[in-house]
């Protein structure tokens, strides 16, 4: 059946003439369709775009929480071992600094003794640290990635350095820098006149007179190794104190410390006498590196114990 046509009559009033115009009523029915249905397809079109927009959006939010959660966990992580390091080089800096007077005897030590002191040990001080910086990073995860990487090696290279500082601190614990008696010199180390025969010989020591029962003291942090008569010493205690330095106390009166016994430097160890062969009260007191004797004087830069 064919579709329902309409004419349309258009006068002009002023010219009288009459337009007409046919209009067939399918298309019509389909142009106005076309057109109320038009705002709502744009409408609708908007609104599945627009839920697109929010799923994607969803989807990267989500993505950078997860990446914010990697980020504050890698900079806790990296905190803890800044924390770390400054905690280390508070540590090192509190104990770097030795006395002059330390510092002075641990210089004249031989070199024997200083090269068992540092064990071997060698530090690469020169390697920077933007040496181990790559010229480009090329994401966060890099960045945070070798800051971690670099913040190891520098805990790494300053546990090293603190072992030096332990074993410098340890050298000069044992180093016998302090008087071990109030008196004055009465005879000196090396070449000497035997006082009982006048005999040229050599004193492996030195000579401290002062009253008989005023302390001695350790001249240096150490173990006992012994304490008893030992001929010509007499009453002698034996202190070994690392490294291969040890030190003798010899004509002594009394002991206040036993064999096996830690000592620390400035403890009393026991008293000055004559016993064995001595011709007055006094202490004798030697300090041998590796079983060979040392002038005392050369370490002997604490004052004496008043």
């Amino acid at each position: 059946m064919p579709g329902r046509r309409y004419t349309v009559l258009i006068a002009d009033r002023s010219s009288g003439v009459v337009r007409r115009v046919t209009i067939s009523l399918r298309p019509m029915l389909i142009i106005v369709t076309a057109v109320l249905l038009l705002p709502i397809l744009i409408g609708l079109g908007a609104k599945w775009s627009t839920r697109a927009e929010m799923e994607q959006i969803r989807t990267v939010n989500a993505t950078l929480q997860e990446e914010n959660g990697s980020y504050r966990e890698a900079t806790g992580e990296l905190t803890t071992q800044i924390q770390s390091l400054e905690g280390v080089i508070k540590d090192l800096g509190a104990r770097a600094t030795l006395e002059p007077e330390q510092a002075r005897a641990m210089q004249k030590l031989p070199a024997v003794v200083k090269a068992r002191a540092a064990g071997g040990t060698s530090l690469n001080s020169k390697i920077a640290v933007t040496d181990m910086l790559p010229s480009t990073l090329t994401s966060p995860e890099d960045t945070f990635g070798l800051l971690r990487e670099v913040l190891g090696g520098l805990e790494s290279r300053l546990r090293s350095v603190r072992n030096v500082v332990e074993r410098r601190e340890a050298l000069a614990a044992a180093t016998p820098s302090q008087w071990p008696v109030r008196g004055w010199l009465s005879d000196m180390f090396g070449k000497r006149s035997d006082p009982f025969t006048g005999e040229a010989g050599f004193h492996q020591g030195i000579d401290i007179s002062t009253e008989k029962g005023n302390p001695v003291y350790a001249t240096a942090n150490g173990k006992v190794e012994s304490a008893s008569y030992s001929g010509d010493y007499g009453n002698l205690i034996v202190i070994k104190h690392g490294f291969g330095l040890v030190t003798h106390y010899g004509h002594l009166s009394g002991y206040a410390v036993h064999a096996g016994q830690e000592v620390k430097r400035g403890q009393v160890i026991g008293y000055v006498g004559s016993t064995g062969r001595a011709t007055g009260s006094h202490l004798h007191y030697e300090i041998l590196v590796n079983g060979s004797v040392l002038n005392p004087l050369d370490l002997l830069t604490r004052p004496m114990i008043r």
